[in-house]
């Protein structure tokens, strides 16, 4: 009982950390670096930002592909999670927050990438082996969406909601409770000190990489120790509590963006967030583990293949359920995307 409280409280603080310096750090010294490097915005939101709000997923996959004793589908059940926690949850608080119309053709590229991204996702779980080719082909898929991106307001011209977005959570909003800043403040102080000034935008990257690494190890390692404690399945606290932990800080900054007329940029960024998840975030350490070190990668679990098949199929009814709304969202459509999400907790729960 003792050892579940600890791994419990080292899970909370580590995706309160996870949070901290990924938007108070991590993100603006990726803005700075493209910035610096001229580098395109579209390209940036899909690369450079991505990796920003996406880096805790990447990096418990990677940690969990190599570390020793299976543990693969920790890896693979957080970002399955967060996947369906973004299509669901994040764009239904986009829509809760403020009517908005979107623009039709972001959203069909997004949504024809992301379909053809976890059709690649199922078929890789259905043969529950990964091979060089089908890892390769997901970095690949990945390319042409970036290409794609670039060149689809000349296809088909449109207009952005938005050409900027602050994307981060305010961390002294939630210092501002006595008791939490009492609590949090020797974390605080401790990520202030570690930090050099924003100026220096290669060594905060250098040193925000550190630290997600570090804190992304002890959320495997901890949801390992629970998943044991509790006698249920890895994958079981992947989908659910990593997945959830992981992706607070974009439901934030996506409400808070969506609040301010920019829903068309929350819900692109959602599903966008979700191509660099399943094609890099699972398809790169896969690579990385087949290329470098042997290693095979299997898939076990029918917690895994049947999440990937719904959130196959709820990124369909999303985009039907806009489309037939005229390419609008409003606080319906939040309230029925929510409600899915919460029916699917609860199928997770009461199947252990």
């Amino acid at each position: 009982m003792i050892e579940l409280v600890i791994y419990t409280l080292v899970i909370l603080v580590s995706f309160y950390l996870l949070a901290q310096v990924t938007d108070a750090y991590f993100i603006p010294a990726l803005e700075r670096i493209s910035v610096k490097n001229n580098v395109p915005s579209d390209v940036a939101g899909t690369t450079l930002m991505a990796m920003g709000s996406s880096a805790p997923e990447l990096f418990i996959a990677l940690i969990a592909v190599f570390r020793p004793g299976g543990h693969e589908e920790i890896g693979m059940g957080t970002i399955v999670g967060s996947a369906l926690f973004n299509i669901l949850v994040i764009i239904g608080a986009a829509a809760m927050a403020r009517k908005a119309t979107l623009s039709w053709q972001p959203l069909v590229r997004e949504v024809f990438f992301y379909l053809l991204s976890v059709a690649l996702l199922a078929y890789v779980f259905y043969n529950n082996h990964i091979s060089l080719v089908e890892a390769s082909l997901m970095i690949v898929v990945y390319v042409f969406y970036i290409f794609a991106v670039m060149k689809w307001k000349k296809w088909l011209p449109y207009k952005d909601d938005a050409e900027e977005v602050e994307h981060s959570v305010d961390i002294d909003k939630i210092n501002r409770y006595k008791f939490l800043k009492m609590v949090l403040q020797p974390l605080n102080w401790m990520m202030r000190i570690s930090f050099p000034k924003i100026k220096y935008h290669w060594a905060v990257f250098t040193i925000s990489i550190i630290w997600i690494s570090l804190l992304s190890w002890l959320l495997v390692e901890s949801a390992i120790h629970i998943s044991h404690a509790l006698d249920i399945p890895e994958a079981i606290i992947a989908l659910t509590v990593l997945a959830i932990g992981t992706s607070v800080p974009d439901l934030i900054s996506s409400y808070l963006v969506a609040k301010d007329g920019k829903g068309g940029m929350a819900v692109s960024n959602a599903i966008g967030s979700n191509i660099f998840d399943v094609l890099i975030g699972l398809g790169l350490p896969w690579f990385i583990a087949l290329t470098f070190f042997g290693r095979d990668v299997e898939v076990v679990g029918n917690n895994l293949i049947t999440s990937v098949l719904l959130l196959f199929g709820s990124v369909v009814v999303v985009f039907l359920l806009i489309a037939m709304k005229r390419w609008k969202i409003n606080k319906l459509t939040g309230g029925i995307l929510i409600a899915v999400y919460i029916g699917y907790l609860l199928w997770q729960v009461l199947s252990l």
